[in-house]
């Protein structure tokens, strides 16, 4: 069985790949400080993005977007806000935090998931 780490890093690669096919431009993955993390970050034109990235082979307990509570929001909105300040971005940039969901093989953009 493969462990849960190595799931999401196949599911982020998947991500990758069909955001690229969408016109993203990917821009760091992984990106991670103390309190949190985000997946992939990314421009969709002139738009910044920060994208999670959720897995489920089935819906026996939701879907993968219905995953990201407000806990994991406010954190993803925090590491955002590092992220942004370390690589010296403006805050008057348009952004979004969009999700990937992977359902099984089905795989779905949620554009301002959050």
């Amino acid at each position: 069985m493969i462990d849960k780490r190595a799931k999401g890093m196949a599911a982020e690669s998947i991500a990758c790949w069909f955001l690229k096919q969408q016109g993203y431009k990917i821009l760091d993955r992984n990106f991670s400080i103390r309190t949190g993390e985000i997946d992939i970050i990314a421009k969709d034109g002139k738009v910044l993005v920060f994208v999670e990235v959720k897995y489920r082979k089935d819906c026996s307990f939701g879907t993968p977007a219905e995953a990201i509570n407000q806990n994991k929001q406010r954190k993803i909105y925090q590491t955002a806000n590092v992220y942004i300040k370390k690589k010296g971005l403006s805050f008057d940039q348009p952004m979004r935090f969009d999700v990937v969901e992977i359902l099984g093989k089905k795989i779905r953009v949620i554009k301002n998931a959050f």
